[in-house]
């Protein structure tokens, strides 16, 4: 594998935890491997390796982002990063104050649904 990969595998599992990065190793498949490894290098490897921000700044951002775009799916992933990038749940009401005046109250009101339900059982764990 690259070095990009590498590294991308690296934070990856910084900020998601090793039992999520297991999982979704175990289910990967000849199928998705090349997706994989784009993401792990692109997403990973380059915009979350990057020391142009913090990974605070970047989990709000990132939240923000598929909350506006209506990605739903990922942000439980997100939130449940949030204990190890340093976002607070006032940092994520704040990412999701501003999807609500730029893209659209249905969307944020969505998004913090999800993260509601996401924290309690965070809690619960």
């Amino acid at each position: 594998m690259s070095e990009r990969f590498e590294t991308g595998m690296t934070v990856r599992r910084k900020i998601l935890g090793d039992a999520h990065v297991d999982r979704a190793e175990a289910a990967k498949t000849d199928f998705d491997a090349p997706f994989q490894t784009l993401i792990t290098e692109g997403a990973w490897g380059t915009v979350w390796a990057s020391d142009g921000i913090s990974d605070r700044e970047r989990s709000m951002l990132t939240l923000a982002l598929l909350a506006a775009l209506g990605n739903f799916e990922e942000i439980p992933m997100h939130i449940r990063a949030t204990a190890r990038t340093g976002a607070s749940k006032e940092d994520v009401l704040e990412a999701f104050q501003h999807v609500a005046i730029y893209a659209g109250v249905p969307r944020a009101n969505h998004a913090l649904k999800l993260a509601k339900q996401t924290y309690d059982e965070m809690e619960k764990e």
